[in-house]
């Protein structure tokens, strides 16, 4: 059984800063807010598997669109042998609009509209095909499901007069039921996983994709960088709430969230994981770095809250940061921690939470390599594929980042 570690303390060794150099390179408007979070490229090399887009026929007459009211769409490659019968489905990530401006701009993008979007997507990670670059998975049905509505695959609303529709759940609904039909129905193993905006939409969708299945059928859940937090900037604002009472009023997504949440809190905050996970049935593992690169840049230290620029250097590079600015840092890790002590408590669930200034730990350049994160001999594929399995508790916490590249697609 990987042993349990609560690591804390500040963190002195910042050996992983060298490769942040570049991750925000152009300003950003706070109501877009880095539309690609460092998912969704498509760049591949030669020897890559290249997935065709498939559009969901059928989903438009349900009014399940995108932004601009084209039709939603999958890339689905097909398993074999052991893993004829098994599926996993990746929700594409891609921030949020949270207004109508933001949500105009997006529906002229991948983002918003499947006339957008790239043709072919590489197949990286763990959606990869081959068994030396993802050993657990790379026989199984694999589908990277298009994220092209701005709420995390949860909201239902629509604005006439701007000419946009917020289908987030509509769309969600249609593809399960295309996929069940490919032959999903069938299966006797499961994974819903997600990064970035796609790993939030995996956490709120876990029960509904539990519920698709017989009892049979093994179903878990995975987020990858989808544990976002409800944490104060450095101006002593909250950027990240402003921003998701925009998503969730503007695209309706009260009415999808978990009513054992809404019940008690307000919608906004039943949009923040911390306060989901806790109720979730179905086996849940977090995969999230604890100074989770895309949150310090967009939501502990944006632009907007530092007006002098302060935090420049330290944004870019963590080894720039002065000791107050670290402190700051350390306290959003342990906010994090402390979110998910309790959902750490139940057996079924499962977590790796490290130290790496990353955003997204499943595609090419994380997920299972020689100089991959990894704590003990356990790479981020070995943990998941422990914890999926049941061949042992995965519930790590750890103070370092080992040799890790940004990936720039999952």
């Amino acid at each position: 059984m990987m042993k349990f570690l609560w690591v804390l303390g500040l963190v002195t060794a910042l050996v992983f800063s060298k490769w942040v150099d570049g991750f925000l390179k152009k300003s950003l408007n706070e109501t877009e807010l880095s539309l690609l979070e460092t998912y969704g490229g498509s760049n591949a090399a030669n020897n890559t598997l290249m997935v065709e887009l498939t559009l969901i026929e059928g989903a438009g007459a349900k009014g399940a669109v995108c932004l601009d009211g084209t039709l939603p769409a999958y890339h689905l490659h097909p398993g074999h042998g052991s893993g004829a019968n098994s599926w996993l489905i990746h929700l594409e990530g891609g921030a949020w609009c949270n207004d109508t401006r933001s949500c105009s701009n997006r529906k002229n993008s991948a983002y918003g509209s499947s006339s957008h979007m790239e043709k072919e997507r590489a197949f990286t990670g763990i959606l990869s095909n081959e068994a030396e670059d993802n050993p657990e998975f790379f026989n199984w049905n694999r589908v990277m499901l298009r994220y092209c509505d701005g709420a995390s695959f949860s909201g239902d609303s629509e604005n006439k007069e701007a000419n946009l529709q917020f289908r987030g759940q509509r769309i969600w609904l249609s593809a399960m039921e295309a996929l069940m039909s490919k032959g999903m129905r069938y299966a006797n193993q499961a994974l819903l996983t997600g990064g970035s905006a796609g790993g939030l939409a995996s956490i709120l969708h876990c029960d509904e994709f539990r519920g698709l299945f017989p009892t049979t059928t093994k179903v878990k859940c995975m987020s990858d960088a989808g544990f976002f937090l409800d944490a104060v900037d450095i101006s002593g604002g909250r950027t990240l709430r402003n921003l998701y009472t925009g998503v969730v009023g503007l695209q309706g997504v009260q009415e999808n969230l978990p009513h054992y949440c809404t019940s008690h809190l307000d919608p906004t905050s039943c949009f923040f994981p911390e306060n989901v996970i806790a109720n979730i049935t179905t086996p849940l593992f977090i995969l999230n770095a604890a100074y989770d690169s895309w949150q310090i840049q967009n939501s502990l230290a944006p632009l907007s809250a530092d007006p002098h620029g302060d935090w420049n250097g330290c944004r870019l590079n963590l080894a720039s940061c002065s000791p107050s600015q670290m402190q700051f840092l350390q306290g959003f890790r342990n906010q994090m921690l402390d979110a998910l002590k309790q959902f750490s408590m139940s057996d079924q669930n499962g977590m790796f939470i490290n130290s790496c200034y990353v955003h997204g730990q499943t595609g090419q350049g994380a997920w299972f390599a020689p100089d991959s994160p990894a704590v003990g001999n356990k790479t981020i594929a070995e943990a998941v594929g422990d914890w999926y399995f049941d061949r042992a508790e995965v519930k790590v916490v750890d103070e370092t980042c080992r040799h890790l590249v940004p990936p720039v697609s999952a």
